[in-house]
């Protein structure tokens, strides 16, 4: 994999799922340097990422995982100074019943599902500066608000409170240079499926994503940013297989504003002939997770730059077996974790610079 270099930009997303079954129990394996982090702290040095956006990592005061997660990956010669992370909607509580079960403090009756919160968060780490204070969190905007939203027939109690985000969409800049900026639009939705009768994860799942072609149009209280952005995140979702509403997110990956850069693996390809993943319609080698299990190996994790950037290279890190990247993975066909990360490189100079400062 290549290193850092100073022609190129390279993003790293990554469902990473170090999230834990409670407050303070991933920053301690953490600080105790158990094999799952020290693993993927492995990968992602091996990867040598100059911007890196985690799904799936606890939210805590001070940043306290995010930041010695950061110092993991450092301390194996990939640093990362700058961290930053909105408060996430997993786990956050609403005080209601928000699925009609008679009860207000399950995980459900949270703004996204968690059994606290900052469960399963999102969170940012960067070569290059941040600029936190012009950084805009969208988590608190409200389904409802979402032009042509799938609502269904919920409870006016619950769409009174209920914000779109099960984690969160954000608008990050980084100070590339002097000069150039570039947005990270950033994002991780529920899953399609559970939800109960209403299916209400099918439909919010389908509007997490869909949040993103009324942003860049315009059609949102918030207006895109006027400068050079990358949209990454987790849709849950595939384009062509699996649960969910398929068709949103075949739209995305068509909307003008973007390209789709196809990023893709051997490693997957080796995995994609499971029992539940030959029959997918979608290409096996672009898929993101392994589920060895129905539905099967899909593509759910997204790197989508602007039109206008220049993609260098991209790709999937899930090596196949044998391969010399497989020593630091395991078995491409049964691999240790199931999200892999998903990788970019832009060309520096295609970041044009900022004409406003958006």
């Amino acid at each position: 994999m290549a290193q850092a270099s100073t022609d190129r930009v390279r993003l790293v997303f990554w469902r990473i799922d170090l999230g834990a079954r409670g407050p303070g129990y991933a920053l301690r394996d953490i600080l105790a340097g158990a094999d799952t982090p020290a693993l993927k702290a492995d990968i992602l040095a091996h990867l040598a990422p100059d911007v890196l956006v985690l799904s799936g990592i606890d939210y805590d005061y001070g940043q306290a995982t995010l930041r010695a997660f950061g110092a993991m990956i450092a301390d194996r010669g990939v640093v990362l100074p700058y961290t930053f992370a909105f408060p996430s909607n997993a786990g956050l509580r609403t005080g209601r019943d928000m699925t009609g079960d008679g009860r207000d403090n399950t995980p459900d009756d949270t703004q996204g599902y968690g059994s606290f919160a900052g469960e399963r968060a999102l969170a940012v780490l960067s070569r290059y500066p941040i600029d936190a204070k012009a950084a805009r969190d969208f988590s608190g905007f409200l389904w409802r608000d979402l032009p042509e939203a799938r609502l269904l027939a919920l409870d006016p109690s619950v769409l009174a409170v209920q914000r779109l985000s099960s984690t969160g969409h954000w608008d990050v800049p980084l100070h590339i240079t002097d000069t150039q900026r570039l947005h990270l639009l950033v994002y991780q939705a529920g899953p399609p499926v559970f939800g109960g009768a209403s299916r209400r994860n099918l439909y919010r799942n389908h509007d997490e994503t869909a949040f993103w072609g009324h942003f860049l149009a315009g059609r949102l209280p918030m207006p895109p940013p006027q400068a050079p952005f990358v949209l990454l995140g987790g849709s849950n979702l595939d384009p062509f297989d699996g649960d969910g509403l398929n068709a949103v997110m075949r739209e995305l990956l068509q909307n003008p504003a973007v390209q789709d850069p196809k990023p893709a693996s051997f490693g997957a390809v080796q995995s994609g002939t499971n029992a539940f993943s030959a029959a997918h319609l979608g290409p096996h080698a672009q898929d993101t997770v392994y589920w060895p299990r129905a539905p099967g190996n899909l593509r759910v994790s997204y790197i989508l730059p602007a039109a206008d950037l220049r993609v260098l290279s991209t790709g999937v890190f899930w090596p196949t077996s044998g391969s010399a990247e497989d020593a630091i993975f395991g078995d491409a066909e049964t691999p240790p974790f199931a999200h892999m990360p998903v990788w970019l490189d832009l060309e520096l100079n295609s970041i044009r610079p900022a004409s406003v400062p958006n």
